[in-house]
């Protein structure tokens, strides 16, 4: 079993609290683990201050970031969870958006959304985490 701690230059680096993407590679069988993803770029700058809809589209859009920088691809996740500070009812259309614009395909993975007291960082008010499965097994050609 091979593991690979992988920290991205597109993603921010969080001074060494945590590796960012952790693969496993089991024969030809890779699962990605995914740290949470929030709403901020590369230096760390919050993005979409107090607004749900542009921080979920952020989390979501440096979730991809980190399934691309394995060759993994939102069809290859198979466990996700949400997690929404002070989450209200009226929120679940604004993150099922961003998740389906993230997931548009038809078989999602398995999700859990919670509702938490705080994230991170002060403003933050999502945080998106994912688990992902590939076969590198050789293709027939």
């Amino acid at each position: 079993m091979e593991k690979n701690f992988i920290n991205p230059p597109e993603l921010p680096e969080w001074k060494q609290a945590f590796s960012q993407i952790v693969t496993v590679k089991n024969g030809s069988m890779l699962t990605v683990y995914l740290s949470g993803q929030v709403s901020v770029d590369q230096d760390n700058n919050l993005i979409g201050a107090n607004d749900l809809e542009k921080q979920a589209a952020r989390a979501f859009q440096n979730l991809q970031v980190a399934l691309s920088t394995v060759g993994a691809t939102p069809m290859d996740v198979v466990k996700i969870n949400i997690y929404v500070k002070n989450y209200k009812t009226a929120d679940a259309a604004v993150v099922g958006d961003a998740f389906r614009k993230a997931f548009p395909h038809e078989n999602l993975p398995a999700s859990t959304w919670l509702g938490v007291q705080s994230l991170a960082m002060e403003g933050m008010l999502i945080e998106v985490d994912a688990i992902a499965v590939l076969d590198e097994s050789p293709k027939a050609g």
